[in-house]
């Protein structure tokens, strides 16, 4: 009854807002269409300019519809302009609570009063979003921490009684992910039901602040030494669930391109540095900042760190395995190389495409696809576009979605979005091309070789003692059951010769690797 007291809701906001024919239109001609026709007419709202009865739309149906307008805000290329201007507010000017509340609710976490944490305190929002919103202040100093005195932080406090909104929205979505994959093989291909869980997770992540702050730690860490992206400090005494207090960070919303110019910031450097950025946290670390639209990214006016990115809100991060991180980057190296078959190659090898598809086959698909975009400017390419043309190959070639990827993709738009508002001129191919040879060479080169051999050691240094032992016991063991009448003697003695040929094979290969660590170590010392 409450998913069904949802989707009522959900489609009276929808004639509230005078957003019916849209499904109207997509409905043929009869009784159906002519009584939303009739509903249309009745709609309150719907004198009202388009992109501003779609933004209140979303913002009425809660948290997962004003992230959903969040992503298409950033894709003006696909938008009309009066839409792409209304989705933009979404970033930062979602309405707030009550000040009263928020107090109410740092007190709580806190477990002291405002003037006891602060010098000084705002408690008019600087920011609302869909699940928070952000306070400035100035710290006092604690007994254990006096040098925080006089510090100047932003407070995020997330929004009260969100849970229970997003966990209906969640189980809607999985109803109807259920639907889509029983409707036809395109749905079971799609993953739908893993792609939801992945949001789900994602959602819930972000409604723990403390698992923000260790995401944003853990960047920072990453980029302590960078000149190219800042990201503030958390202050751990005064961060839990529901409240977090950071480093206050200066600067202007990269969306405010006007004001960016006026201030003479370089926009083709800030867009060839947001790329590198971006695939430097992809492919070096596996580990990304997820929801990167101009509500989050700033750029820094101050003279020491002028030009500088400035990321905010850590609640959806991506990560990658090193499997995911290595398919991946081999993909983009192969595609920038416009080695189309080594891309249906790599598709086939790690099982995203049957295995009996023909490579040349798959090679043709992606070619077809992809070569009409090389050697253009960023303005004259679509990735949406690139992306609904590589949907349909892969309908056609069985391509398996893989919902770990799904964060990925959704923040490569963001990217290329960002990038397009920047510098239309920018070549993404090879700006990010030499990033991605270079995490390669580090990766599967000699010095990935040499690391790789490093990290291994201490695995190798408590397997080689115990290999005659553990050698002796299974040679032991099979001579024991030779002389023992068994039904599976044959069996037993094939895997045996196989466990005996492996051990071979695995001496000679630490003996192997030992010599070589030996000599490169010798040479380095200078001994040659």
């Amino acid at each position: 009854m409450r998913r069904l007291a949802r989707l009522f809701y959900i489609f009276f906001t929808a004639w509230r807002y005078g957003l019916l024919p849209l499904l109207r239109d997509l409905l043929r001609p009869g009784i159906r269409k002519g009584f939303l026709t009739m509903l249309c007419w009745l709609s309150p709202n719907s004198k009202m300019p388009r992109g501003v009865r779609i933004r209140l739309t979303l913002e009425a149906l809660g948290p997962i519809f004003v992230k959903f307008g969040q992503v298409l805000s950033t894709r003006r290329d696909l938008l009309p302009e009066d839409i792409a201007n209304e989705l933009a507010k979404l970033q930062d000017q979602v309405p707030p609570f009550s000040n009263e509340e928020s107090r109410r609710l740092i007190e709580v976490d806190l477990g002291q009063s405002i003037e006891e944490i602060f010098l000084e305190f705002d408690a008019t929002p600087v920011a609302s979003a869909s699940v928070a919103q952000v306070h400035f202040g100035v710290l006092r100093g604690t007994e254990k921490h006096p040098e925080w005195h006089g510090r100047a932080v932003a407070i995020k406090v997330l929004r009260p009684g969100i849970l229970p909104v997003i966990e209906g929205d969640i189980a809607l979505l999985y109803d109807l992910a259920k639907i889509v994959e029983r409707s036809s093989e395109d749905g079971r291909r799609l993953k739908p039901r893993e792609n939801v869980a992945e949001f789900d997770t994602c959602l819930h992540d972000e409604l723990d602040l403390m698992r923000e702050a260790a995401n944003a730690s853990q960047l920072r860490r990453y980029f302590v030494d960078s000149k190219k992206l800042m990201i503030p400090e958390m202050y751990w005494d005064f961060c839990h669930t529901n409240v977090i207090v950071m480093e206050r960070m200066n600067g202007v919303s990269i969306g405010r391109t006007k004001v960016l110019q006026e201030a003479g910031v370089d926009f083709k450097k800030l867009a060839a540095d947001g790329v590198e950025i971006f695939f430097t946290q992809v492919f070096e670390y596996g580990f990304f900042h997820a929801d990167m639209h101009p509500g989050n990214i700033l750029i820094s006016l101050e003279p020491e760190t002028f030009g500088r990115f400035i990321s905010l809100d850590f609640g959806i991060v991506g990560a990658l395995s090193e499997s995911d991180k290595n398919y991946l980057a081999l993909n983009f190296l192969a595609f920038f190389n416009r080695d189309y078959r080594r891309v249906a190659e790599l598709h086939i090898e790690s099982g995203w495409v049957p295995a009996n598809t023909r490579v040349e086959e798959l090679e043709g698909a992606v070619r077809s696809v992809c070569e009409p975009y090389f050697d253009r400017p960023l303005k004259e390419i679509s990735l949406g576009l690139v992306l609904m043309r590589l949907f349909q190959t892969s309908r056609r070639f069985k391509v398996e979605i893989q919902p770990q990827l799904t964060l990925l993709q959704k923040t490569l738009l963001n990217v290329e979005g960002l990038a397009r508002q920047l510098d239309p001129d920018l070549d993404l191919w090879k700006t990010a091309k030499p990033i991605l040879e270079k995490w390669i060479s580090q990766q599967l080169g000699w010095r990935g070789l040499i690391d790789g051999l490093k990290e291994e050691a201490p695995s190798w240094a408590k397997i080689l003692p115990t290999l005659p032992r553990l050698i002796a016991q299974s040679l032991d063991q099979g001579h024991r059951q030779k002389n023992e009448k068994n039904p599976e003697l044959e069996v037993l003695k094939a895997l045996l010769l196989q466990e005996r040929r492996t051990h071979r094979l695995l001496v000679g290969a630490l003996l192997f690797a030992g010599g070589f660590l030996a000599g490169i170590l010798i040479i380095s010392s200078g001994i040659y």
